[in-house]
C-alpha cells in the first residue's frame, strides 16, 4: 500500500523537481534593465562614487595633529599640574631623615645618684646620737663590757631610718651577750674542776674576732654573722627607739 503523502513532503531524488519548480514560479522574460556581461569590460557607474579618492585627506601620507588635541586619557598617577603641562615630572622626594641623637640619655638606663660633696662616706652624723656613722657602728664591737651599754643606748636613741647603725648595734649586742655567756660558763667549769676549761683561750679568740669586726665596719665592708640572725632581728624589734 502506498504511503499517504502531504503537500509538505518533498523528494530530492525526484527527476522532475526542476519541472515542478518552473510550474510553481512560472516562466518570466529576462529583465531588460540588466545589462549584458558579454563583451569588453566597461566601467559601472553608480549614483554616487564612494571611493577613497573622494576624500583626499584619508589617503594623505601624514596628517598634522594639533598639540591641544587629547590623544590619551589622563593618568590617575600623575598630578593635575603635570597633566596640564603635558610633560611628566616625577614627584618630589622629601629629603632623607637625618638621625639626631637624643640630648639626654634614654629612659630605663640607670643613672647613679650624685654623691654629696660635703662629706665622705661614713662621716654623716647619726640622728639621735650626733656622732659620725663610722664611730657609731664600731662601738657595739668593742672588746669590753662597755660595748653592751653602747649597743643598748644606740638601739634606744637611733631611729629606725638609720638601718645600718641599728643593725650593727643589734648584732653587736647579740654577739657580746653570747661571748659573755660562754665565757662565764667556761669560767665556772674551771673553778669546779681541776681540768683545763679553755676559758682563757676563748677570751683571746673572742677579743681577736671583735677587733676584726671593728676594722671591717670601720672600712665600710659588709659584716654579717649568720648564726646571730634570729637574735639580731629579735633585739631590733623589741628595743624600740624613744621618741
Amino acid at each position: 500500500m502506498k504511503a499517504k503523502r502531504s503537500k509538505y513532503d518533498t523528494n530530492p531524488l525526484d527527476e522532475k523537481v526542476a519541472d515542478h519548480a518552473e510550474d510553481s514560479w512560472g516562466s518570466s522574460p529576462p529583465d531588460a534593465s540588466t545589462g549584458g556581461v558579454s563583451g569588453a569590460t566597461r566601467e559601472i557607474r553608480g549614483p554616487q562614487r564612494r571611493t577613497v579618492q573622494g576624500n583626499s585627506e584619508s589617503e594623505a601620507p601624514t596628517r598634522r595633529i594639533d598639540e591641544k588635541a587629547v590623544t590619551s586619557y589622563p593618568s590617575v598617577f600623575i598630578p593635575p599640574v603635570h597633566q596640564q603641562s603635558g610633560i611628566y615630572q616625577p614627584p618630589r622626594v622629601p629629603p632623607p631623615m637625618v638621625y639626631q641623637p637624643p640630648p639626654v640619655p634614654p629612659p630605663g638606663v640607670y643613672q647613679p645618684p650624685p654623691m654629696p660633696v660635703a662629706h665622705s662616706a661614713g662621716s654623716a652624723k647619726v640622728s639621735g646620737l650626733g656622732i659620725p656613722e663610722k664611730w657609731a657602728v664600731i662601738l657595739p664591737y668593742l672588746p669590753f663590757y662597755l660595748a653592751i651599754v653602747a649597743a643598748i643606748v644606740e638601739l634606744l636613741l637611733v631611729p629606725r631610718t638609720e638601718t645600718r647603725v641599728r643593725f650593727h648595734a643589734a648584732q653587736g649586742l647579740a654577739l657580746q651577750i653570747g661571748i659573755t655567756i660562754v665565757s662565764s660558763l667556761l669560767t665556772l667549769v674551771g673553778l669546779f674542776s681541776t681540768r683545763f676549761s679553755g676559758a682563757t683561750l676563748f677570751s683571746i679568740g673572742a677579743t681577736v674576732f671583735l677587733v676584726v669586726s671593728m676594722i671591717r665596719v670601720w672600712q665600710g665592708k659588709p659584716h654579717h654573722i649568720a648564726p646571730l640572725d634570729e637574735a639580731t632581728k629579735w633585739l631590733d624589734d623589741k628595743i624600740n627607739p624613744r621618741k
